[in-house]
Formats: C-alpha cells, structure tokens, sequence
C-alpha cells in the first residue's frame, strides 16, 4: 500500500475498503431485482463471468452507497455501473433517475449504448447529452423522458439552466473516467451540477487513477464513501 497525506486531512490511498464479492457467474445478472441482460450481444462487454471488478463494485452500488472505484481499461467498470443504476431505476416513470458526467462525446454514446444493451426488454431509455448536436434535439430528447441521461459536463448543465433536464428526481450522480473529466477542467461543471441535484444523490466516481486533484474535487460531495481499487487480470 502507498498514501499520500492531502491537506485538509485526506489521504491518497492505493488500497480498498470494501472486499465482499458476487458470485462468480454471469447468472447473477439475472437474478436481481431488475432481470438485465447476461447475454447481450453489445461488443462492448461480456458476461461469460463477473470481471474481479464487478464482482466487488455492484453489491455496495446497488445498495446506494458512495463508491470511489479506482480501474484501468478492461477491469468492467463501465458494465459494473451500468447493472447498478439499472438495479435502481423506476420503471414506472420516464423522469430522469441516473445521470452520468464523462469526459467525451464518444463515451457518452459508448455508455449509452452499453445502458440499452444490457437493459433488453425492459424498455429503458437512455439518453446521450452531448456537444456536437442540435440543442432543439437535446430537449425534444429529455421531453420525452429519459431514465438515465449520459453526457458531457458543458452540455448537461446547458441543460440543466435551460430547465429541460429535470433534476428533482436524480438519485443516482456517476461520474465515469472522473480524473480525465478533472484534467479537462471541468470542475466547476461538476460542482455546479451536483448542486442542482437533490442533497441525498448517491455518487459513484470512477477513474483509471485516483489523483490528489480528484480527491480534492470529490470530497465536498462524499459521506462516507466506500474505496475500490482493482487491477486488470493479466492475460495468459
């Protein structure tokens, strides 16, 4: 283990604070609350079994607790916060439930496609609010009703201003590739938006790295928020 001691107390940490796991099959995703999709043919990820990941992150994430979870590219973080928002969406309405801040265009859509794959049957719909695009089309989209809105920071707080993205019934802030989303400069945006969200929103941060300036972005927002920190398996 390596720490690092922050100002205003907090230490950088390579370390977990939560090792309970999932079982080690796919049939897991089936037999939540909300049935999802093990099989689903999305290129993006595979359920032949839980990756050690998700094995950790989904059980306190579905539960509602603040998650900082630390992975590099292949770990199945993005599939593990996918099945946890999915696990907590009302079916029932279209209001916007989950909203999740990355740091490009491409990954908005990428998650978004992620959403409805693993979503199958269930109807959901999922929005992708990104820069690049019609506004107009932006807020047709959220008049119609999006449970899960993924988007850059710029565009999501246009829409938060212009009153087409409705907050009052979040309960679910994610924020994917957290440190590059930092690196950007999109930390005002952060702040903003968390602020328009209702004071009991969980929060669930990911990152390839936890980094001195992340932390000090996340910790105005965190209750007492588990730590996961996981590696790639290596190939053989």
């Amino acid at each position: 283990m390596t720490s690092e001691r922050l100002k205003d107390g907090l230490t950088l940490k390579s370390e977990s604070n939560w090792d309970q796991v999932i079982d080690k099959s796919a049939a897991v995703l089936v037999n939540m609350p909300i049935p999802l999709n093990a099989n689903t043919n999305c290129n993006i990820i595979s359920f032949e079994r839980p990756s050690a990941f998700q094995e950790r992150a989904i059980v306190p994430a579905v539960k509602g607790r603040d998650v900082i979870a630390q992975g590099q590219a292949g770990t199945g973080k993005t599939a593990a916060f996918c099945i946890s928002i999915l696990q907590q969406v009302d079916l029932s309405t279209k209001e916007t439930q989950a909203l999740i801040l990355v740091p490009t265009r491409e990954l908005a859509q990428q998650i978004q496609k992620v959403v409805v794959a693993l979503g199958g049957s269930l109807n959901i719909k999922c929005h992708a609010c990104v820069g690049g695009t019609r506004v107009r089309e932006d807020i047709a989209k959220l008049q119609e009703g999006a449970q899960v809105v993924v988007g850059t920071p710029g565009r999501v707080f246009d829409m938060i201003n212009r009153h087409a993205l409705k907050t009052e019934n979040i309960k679910i802030f994610c924020l994917d590739e957290a440190d590059e989303i930092v690196s950007r400069g999109f930390s005002e945006h952060i702040y903003e938006v968390f602020q328009a969200l209702p004071q009991d929103t969980q929060l669930i941060t990911l990152s390839a790295t936890i980094s001195a300036e992340l932390l000090e972005v996340t910790k105005k927002f965190k209750r007492d928020p588990l730590q996961i920190s996981v590696k790639r398996r290596p190939d053989h």
